[in-house]
């Protein structure tokens, strides 16, 4: 049994339709990616899992459960996370209360205590800058940050959406190295990411979208060595 299964979600905003048919799945451990150009239906997918928006046919399964119709905190619950596109932190908190808000569904002090040790060793910068107000960050220690609120709900799945976005190149090096960690510590991840050849390398298998639809599937490394993905996306 897949820990996540979308089947055949279309998705509307308004009468507009942003995703036909779209089938994924995501198995326990692995990190699998979103890759497609802007509006190809990558953020309209996490949208749909994260329950911010709910398809007009098709399902959507969680670790054995049908959370189509689910509503957002709940889903958290269940154990998925998100880093959004674009960060979207408390900008006049401090760094600790930006990751004590993404524990806002727990009520266990000390896993929460052992889940912030876990986030600062993940991420020393947000250690050294944890008393400074979040919206004074540089873009790559806000990106920490957002992933790290992310880690503190203990996600079965986290997601990722666009985490290398306006970033320096040695700083994106920095982020998927620590997306490869998260991993190897056991959280399942969906990465939606503009940086194919980077989410490619480091997911165990991806999926490629074009307005909405499906239209490519396979593992990192065969779509890194697939000519369609190449020409579009990996300018080759």
């Amino acid at each position: 049994m897949a820990l996540l299964e979308l089947e055949g979600v279309d998705a509307f905003y308004g009468r507009i339709q942003a995703l036909r048919g779209v089938s994924i799945r995501v198995e326990k451990g692995e990190v699998v990616a979103l890759i497609g150009s802007n509006g190809a239906g990558k953020t309209t997918t996490l949208r749909t899992i994260s329950g911010l928006m709910h398809p007009q046919s098709g399902s959507v399964r969680f670790d054995g459960r049908d959370i189509t119709r689910t509503g957002p905190s709940t889903i958290v619950e269940l154990g998925i996370s998100q880093s959004p596109e674009g960060r979207r932190l408390f900008p006049r908190m401090k760094v600790i209360d930006n990751l004590f808000m993404g524990a806002y569904t727990r009520n266990d002090r000390p896993g929460i205590t052992s889940d912030m040790d876990r986030v600062f060793k993940l991420f020393p910068r947000l250690h050294e800058r944890r008393t400074q107000i979040a919206g004074t960050l540089s873009g790559g220690e806000q990106q920490m940050l957002a992933m790290g609120r992310a880690l503190m709900a203990r996600p079965k799945l986290m997601m990722l959406d666009e985490p290398s976005l306006g970033l320096a190149p040695i700083l994106i090096e920095t982020i998927f190295s620590i997306v490869r960690e998260i991993n190897a510590q056991g959280t399942t991840v969906l990465l939606v990411e503009q940086n194919a050849n980077k989410a490619l390398d480091v997911a165990n298998r991806a999926y490629v979208l074009e307005t909405g639809v499906v239209v490519q599937q396979g593992s990192g490394q065969e779509l890194l060595a697939s000519e369609e993905v190449q020409k579009a996306y990996l300018g080759m």
